[in-house]
């Protein structure tokens, strides 16, 4: 399968409700999303998709609905008064958290005729949130795994990046 990623930076802020941490409260961020795309096959021109068209229609919509906005839970005591003084917001019907938001990008994508198979979204350097593709029904596995974490044998098992941990199981009796 053939994969090419678009990086793509944009500011934003937003808060959690129902949290005890320090995103209670509202707060910013340089985020970094990695759209990526897939393929079993190339183009007439050899791609999985020109970065140009990533750029011209994922990058122009996150500009355009997120960047340098607030994105903040429908029910955020906060949303009323922001949008009175005319503060740009982006209004979610769940937390506004960075799963939530890299599944908002995936959806985006995949609607607009990309072969998106993750997004990545970068809250900060050291902390990554991911949502991808389903893989289709007949290529799950369904009983071995589970199987195999019944019987204790999965493990997790960390890379050199964080962001890359992977979850292995052992299916040898």
């Amino acid at each position: 399968m053939y994969a090419v990623t678009r990086v793509i930076h944009f500011c934003y802020g937003h808060r959690l409700l129902n949290y005890a941490g320090k995103c209670r409260y509202l707060h910013g961020h340089n985020g970094t999303v990695e759209i990526e795309l897939g393929s079993e096959r190339l183009d007439q021109r050899g791609m999985v998709r020109d970065f140009n068209e990533i750029k011209e229609t994922i990058q122009a919509w996150l500009d355009r609905e997120l960047d340098h906005k607030m994105l903040l839970n429908r029910k955020d005591p906060a949303l009323p008064l922001l949008q009175q003084l005319g503060e740009p917001v982006f209004v979610m019907d769940t937390n506004p958290t960075a799963e939530a938001v890299a599944r908002l990008i995936f959806t985006y994508t995949a609607s607009q005729g990309f072969p998106v198979t993750a997004v990545r979204l970068w809250e900060t350097d050291h902390s990554v949130a991911t949502y991808r593709a389903s893989p289709a029904p007949s290529a799950r596995r369904t009983r071995t795994p589970a199987r195999a974490l019944r019987r204790g044998r999965a493990s997790t098992r960390l890379s050199r990046r964080p962001e890359r941990a992977v979850r292995s199981i052992s299916t040898a009796a």
